[in-house]
């Protein structure tokens, strides 16, 4: 092999080592510039510690130098405003509270009442219709509601009892136990009270009693009465007015009828522990324009009429903004006939409207449905409940309720028969109660008689 042949390749060796020689010493200086550029990391690190460090430092010396001002400052505004509980942490008190003296044990606050601004002044609740009581039970009351009742010794219901005024032989004691057991008992008291007066021409029948009778509705229990029916005007005015006033004579208010207008549609509250109930009645009956019960007027007695109804709502919405619950005791329907007529239907979703709570209804001398209206539940006749000498079912209503509302709602049974009404058990129970339940819709009445809705 030619001399110049392996001097080519010599150098051209040399060259190729030359080229790879210069390669690996670019890639060792481009490996320690990125490691040269990686390593700023560590002094952002330090720095980044050491700015932290003097920000926790500064609001430590902030918060050394400012909590004291801040406590001074609060210090001064609770003073201000009488607040002295942080001050008495701070320091000890200045003055120690004389021991009480041996005979004066200390009485302990009684809770509140939601009535204390009422003035226990009797002026003052009279003239605002105010009644008093307490609960049988804390926290709750006990309402009580029946039917028609009738005092007059020339009918028949009255035959057991007029001999010696003895009520327990008309109206047995069981029901009449039920009945005082009540914190408020109320019923339609369906005559009027008088030995005066004459009875109002073209009228079937006419009802009045001896005033003495009212001693019955004590005996019973009752504790108000609705006289917003057809028969309290029966003798004329004289003898409405003397019904007033022998009501009033035995402490038993009433509703419903008075010497004028705003005395007859006035409602009457009653007081019981912290729960003030209100009480409204009106009649429908007679639907006539010039009716045989006349109307109380500005100057003249009569009844709280409702055939056209606006000032009977009117009366509703005065009495729910003035109690906790509101009690429509409403004289309408069809006599007679368990089925409800329009102006039933018309006025009692007005009622419920206008504030009332729970509506008693009577007149039809017969039962009618159970129903509920938005929450609010409605008998629409309760019958009669010591009336007449027919065998009619009967029955009370007794509701329970507390600052909520209704807590229990109850039919109890009972029978009109042979002058007397008595408490209906067993099969007469029950068999009430199935009538009950066949005539009402959008409620469950259980065996008891109490109803669901």
């Amino acid at each position: 092999m030619p001399l110049s042949l392996y001097v080519n390749i010599f150098c051209y060796g040399d060259k190729i080592w030359y080229t790879i020689r210069m390669a690996k010493r670019k890639s060792r200086k481009k490996k320690k510039r990125i490691r040269l550029s990686r390593s700023f990391l560590m002094p952002f690190m330090i720095t980044l510690t050491v700015v932290a460090a003097i920000g926790v430092l500064a609001l430590a010396a902030h918060h050394w130098i400012t909590e004291p001002v801040r406590k001074e400052s609060t210090k001064l505004v609770n003073e201000r405003r009488g607040d002295r509980n942080e001050t008495e942490k701070e320091q000890p008190p200045q003055e120690t509270v004389e021991p009480a003296e041996p005979n004066e044990a200390p009485v302990p606050e009684e809770a509140p009442s939601g009535y204390q601004s009422e003035p226990d002044d009797p002026a003052y609740l009279a003239e605002n219709n105010i009644c008093v009581r307490e609960p049988s039970v804390s926290g709750q009351v006990t309402l009580a509601f029946a039917g028609d009742v009738l005092f007059d010794d020339h009918y028949a219901i009255t035959g057991l009892v007029r001999a010696d005024g003895d009520i327990s032989k008309g109206i047995s004691p069981e029901v009449i136990e039920r009945m005082q057991a009540a914190d408020v008992m109320m019923l339609n008291n369906e005559f009027a009270y008088s030995n005066r007066g004459t009875p109002l021409e073209e009228k079937q029948f006419t009802f009045r009693a001896r005033p003495e009778t009212v001693v019955y509705l004590t005996d019973m229990g009752v504790d108000i009465v609705s006289l917003a029916n057809n028969h309290a005007y029966d003798y004329g005015p004289e003898a409405l007015t003397d019904t007033l006033d022998t009501l009033r004579g035995a402490a038993i208010p009433y509703v419903g009828a008075g010497r004028n207008i705003d005395e007859a549609r006035k409602p009457v509250y009653f007081i019981i522990g912290d729960i003030k109930v209100a009480f409204v009645s009106a009649t429908q009956i007679e639907r006539l324009d010039t009716p045989d019960t006349k109307e109380a007027t500005a100057d003249s007695p009569g009844v709280f009429r409702c055939w056209n109804g606006d000032k009977l709502l009117e009366t509703v919405q005065e009495a729910d903004r003035n109690s906790d619950f509101v009690v429509v005791y409403v004289h309408w329907g069809t006599e007679n006939v368990a089925e409800l007529d329009w102006a039933q239907l018309k006025q009692a979703p007005e009622l419920v409207g206008a504030g009332a709570d729970l509506i008693i209804g009577d007149h039809p001398h017969c039962l009618q449905p159970i129903g509920v209206i938005r929450g609010v539940p409605v008998i629409y006749s309760m019958g009669n409940f010591w009336f007449n000498s027919k065998t009619l079912d009967t029955g009370l209503v007794e509701v329970v309720i507390d600052e909520s509302g209704i807590v229990s709602y109850q039919f109890v049974p009972c029978l009109q028969s042979g002058c007397k009404t008595t408490l209906l058990q067993g099969a007469e129970k029950e068999r009430v109660l199935a009538y009950l339940r066949s005539i009402s819709e959008g409620v469950q009445i259980d065996g008891d008689g109490f109803v669901s809705w």
